[in-house]
């Protein structure tokens, strides 16, 4: 269940084109103070192992509603456009274990709005110190220096998602200046109710996701979500980046063999719609219970209003279902502009939990 504003903050004023000068990055952003009793160094690779166990301790003591793999931790320290040097802090205490950590990320592909991406955490050992402020505030500052340095006369956005129950966690970002903005649905679907039949509309082909297939489906999501809000275009790198728990037998794909407007033999197949999904084992003594999770469903807007969204749920639920999985699960973003909600709780799913994003409009 991985890995999508209205505040202001640090005097940013209007200018050219609506983007906020950005004058008010900081020239240079202080480590956390040495009073905190935690030495604080870049993120290495080397790290990974020590960050999983650190997250998999903040995630308990938080109650987290999706825990994170050991091949998740290790893909948050993994990409090339990351710079884990000037990018990332850990927090190591006397003994040179991880107590806390934090980083930033703004991905290659944003081209409406640059986003800066936050990630931070404190064992629970270490709180009520002042440590997770700290490192909110070195957050703030290396975002506020990214998003200067992007060169991209857009406008800019500090984002971080927030369990809707964590209720400290959503006082801490409120305090530094963060309005949530952006409410996200956890929704499940049990796979032990009929699963509807729903075949494909006439002339368009349903098949397993393929790798000669991966490039063409990003291209389709781009389009696809590309009247969504908060969504910018995935580049190669950043799309193959965050696939730990992905699984190619319970992902499908939408083909017109027709290619779309161009009714020439010789034109290949044009993708109308896309379905990936991920097998998250670490969620499910959590969750109690098995399930299948869609994490994108897209169709490209010449295609839609043809029931594709409601055929590709139905091939994904009978994937799920034929290895096992009690439920289908998904998140939808409660603002949704294509109705998906609505269709969602049409085809049996419930809610289950939430997540909140905050943000700063820079």
């Amino acid at each position: 269940m991985n890995d999508p504003y209205p505040a202001e903050a640090g005097g940013a004023r209007p200018g050219p084109g609506g983007l906020a000068v950005r004058a008010d990055a900081p020239a240079v952003v202080e480590l956390p103070p040495g009073h905190l009793e935690l030495v604080w160094r870049p993120l290495t690779l080397a790290d990974a192992d020590a960050l999983h166990v650190l997250l998999a301790t903040i995630e308990d003591a938080d109650d987290n509603i999706s825990r994170t793999s050991a091949a998740g931790a290790r893909e948050m320290l993994e990409g090339a456009w990351k710079d884990l040097s000037t990018d990332t802090l850990a927090g190591v205490d006397a003994d040179g274990a991880l107590r806390a950590y934090a980083m930033v990320e703004v991905r290659p592909g944003d081209e409406r709005t640059v986003r800066a991406f936050l990630r931070g955490g404190v064992h629970p050992a270490w709180r009520s110190r002042g440590v997770g402020p700290a490192i909110l505030a070195w957050m703030e500052g290396r975002g506020r220096q990214m998003l200067a340095a992007s060169g991209k006369d857009v406008p800019g956005r500090l984002a971080v998602y927030v369990d809707e129950h964590q209720r400290d966690q959503r006082r801490l970002y409120a305090a530094a200046g963060f309005s949530p903005i952006r409410w996200y649905t956890q929704m499940r679907r049990d796979l032990a109710d009929p699963v509807p039949p729903a075949p494909a509309p006439a002339g368009l082909q349903v098949v397993p996701w393929t790798e000669e297939l991966d490039d063409a489906v990003r291209l389709a999501h781009n389009e696809a979500f590309l009247d969504h809000w908060g969504t910018e275009p995935q580049t190669p790198e950043t799309w193959r980046n965050h696939q730990s728990g992905f699984v190619p037998s319970w992902s499908f794909v939408v083909l017109d063999p027709s290619g779309g407007d161009d009714a020439s033999s010789s034109t290949p197949p044009t993708v109308a719609a896309y379905l990936l999904s991920g097998r998250y084992e670490q969620d499910w003594p959590v969750l109690g219970y098995s399930c299948g999770y869609t994490d994108l469903l897209g169709v490209r807007p010449a295609y839609r209003g043809r029931g594709i969204a409601v055929t590709l749920l139905a091939a994904a639920m009978r994937a799920y279902r034929e290895d096992g999985m009690q439920y289908a699960a998904l998140s939808v973003d409660t603002a949704n502009p294509s109705g998906a909600h609505t269709l969602y709780e049409r085809l049996g799913y419930e809610r289950v939990s939430g997540e909140v994003l905050y943000s700063v409009e820079i």
